[in-house]
């Protein structure tokens, strides 16, 4: 659906009340004027309506419409077809959602399809009817106003990418909060959907900040100021996963130092148990053998019978218990 459309045209927004077409017929025949038209998520049928006034190429707008596609930029004839990748950040589930923006770009006119519900374009929309130089600077202005917003957002989503990770570092060292693999992965998850965004974007702005994009050849400084805001954040973003990589390391190190103690303690436990009921097997054994009912058993009838074999059981049971203490398993 068709979000807002106006003309701009001396700095001032003329909203488009009648026809589209009539609207660029206006917006061309005045000079000086571009058009820009905001749709959402359009159909087939609503593209339609764009396509008529304005020479589109038909791949591009088949990923206009579809989406999913990459940051990039690419020429067709004298229109431009640039790709962005807005990014929301959601706190209540620390996930990171990624929309897109499609732009078509003339010398007099700007259509923006927007796909997700990232939304940055409102704003830079205020933002340019409120900033004369912009206006002036024509659909480049627009670009740039809109690459500007997108990396902005990258940065803020970085820093809170930061603090999650902060939070998931003291919960691998506090070692009070159980097992946090799954958490990390999720976490790196989101780094990397991040990376996919953010980095295919780099090259964009260097095309356009070395003068190859004769439509923005005179902004070319406001666009390399926007790259050194994103050459910045894909900075922070390498170190964030960096640290994530190093974090989930340090946990597995953690947790298989925990279970080889836990092991090495069940081993001792073993040992011992092992070990008293040795202790108790040795006089078991003894009554075992005196205990059954047979007439021509040793020393069955004599009187020191009874206290040799307890005095027996005594010293089996203190020569096994050295033996057992000295070998360390008491």
């Amino acid at each position: 659906m068709i979000v807002d459309k106006a003309i701009y045209c001396g700095g001032v927004r003329e909203t488009i009340s009648g026809d589209i077409s009539d609207a660029f017929n206006d917006a061309r025949s005045r000079g000086d004027c571009f058009l820009w038209i905001g749709l959402h998520e359009p159909s087939q049928d609503e593209f339609d309506l764009i396509t008529s006034e304005v020479r589109l190429h038909p791949l591009a707008v088949e990923d206009a419409i579809h989406a999913h596609q990459r940051p990039k930029l690419e020429r067709y004839d004298d229109t431009l077809f640039v790709v962005l990748k807005p990014l929301q950040y959601v706190e209540e589930s620390s996930d990171i959602e990624v929309g897109e923006i499609n732009l078509f770009l003339g010398r007099d006119f700007v259509i923006s399809v927007r796909h997700g519900e990232a939304d940055p374009l409102g704003g830079v929309r205020r933002r340019v009817e409120s900033d004369p130089d912009l206006l002036a600077a024509g659909p480049a202005g627009v670009l740039y106003a809109i690459c500007d917003q997108v990396v902005d957002t990258y940065s803020q989503t970085s820093h809170e990418v930061e603090h999650d990770l902060i939070v998931l570092e003291r919960r691998v060292f506090s070692g009070e909060h159980g097992d946090v693999t799954e958490d990390i992965y999720s976490l790196k998850r989101e780094v990397l959907e991040f990376r996919t965004a953010q980095d295919p974007l780099i090259p964009v702005l260097e095309e356009i900040v070395k003068g190859r994009v004769e439509l923005c050849a005179h902004i070319r400084e406001q666009f390399r100021d926007v790259l050194d805001h994103l050459l910045r954040v894909d900075t922070r973003v390498d170190e964030h996963n960096e640290l994530l990589t190093s974090a989930l390391n340090a946990h597995l190190a953690l947790v298989s130092k925990e279970q080889s103690q836990a092991a090495i303690q069940q081993n001792a436990d073993m040992r011992k148990i092992s070990s008293w009921a040795a202790l108790i097997a040795v006089p078991t054994m003894i009554a075992g053998i005196y205990g059954m009912n047979f007439d021509h058993m040793p020393e069955l009838h004599w009187t020191l019978g009874y206290p040799l074999s307890l005095t027996v059981m005594a010293v089996a049971v203190v020569i096994v218990y050295r033996l057992l203490r000295r070998s360390g398993w008491l």
